[in-house]
């Protein structure tokens, strides 16, 4: 039986493949992201895995994967301070609140970032 040569090239696809024990995979290069997921990102990976996973596959595959979390992410964070700072002079929790009474600040400062948690998990995290 003649030897299997260890890489070989596609044409028609334009990938090259390495021989793996019996199976040739594709040489598939991922592109090397520099940024974090983050919080978000991690959450959302998660949901892909468990209920998306022809998106999560695709994704993987295709190396688009940790961008895309990360792209996530950072638009999370802006959606996150951008409401925060809009339902926090709404609601009058100013830096004039906090010298007056920490306490109260605390907790009207928590209550909305637990409103712009779930505003952001639902709109953008797990769709």
């Amino acid at each position: 039986m003649s030897e299997l040569e260890r890489i070989i090239h596609d044409n028609s696809n334009g990938l090259d493949y390495i021989l793996v024990g019996e199976i040739y995979l594709p040489l598939i290069a991922v592109p090397e992201e520099k940024r974090e997921i983050g919080f978000y990102g991690s959450l959302h990976r998660n949901y892909l895995k468990d209920y998306k996973s022809g998106l999560y596959s695709y994704l993987t595959l295709s190396g688009k994967l940790w961008t895309y979390l990360a792209d996530l992410n950072e638009q999370c964070l802006e959606r996150r301070d951008f409401l925060m700072e809009q339902i926090m002079e709404q609601e009058g929790i100013t830096k004039e609140l906090k010298s007056r009474d920490q306490m109260e600040w605390v907790r009207r400062a928590n209550n909305a970032r637990s409103r712009v948690d779930e505003i952001i998990l639902n709109e953008l995290v797990y769709v």
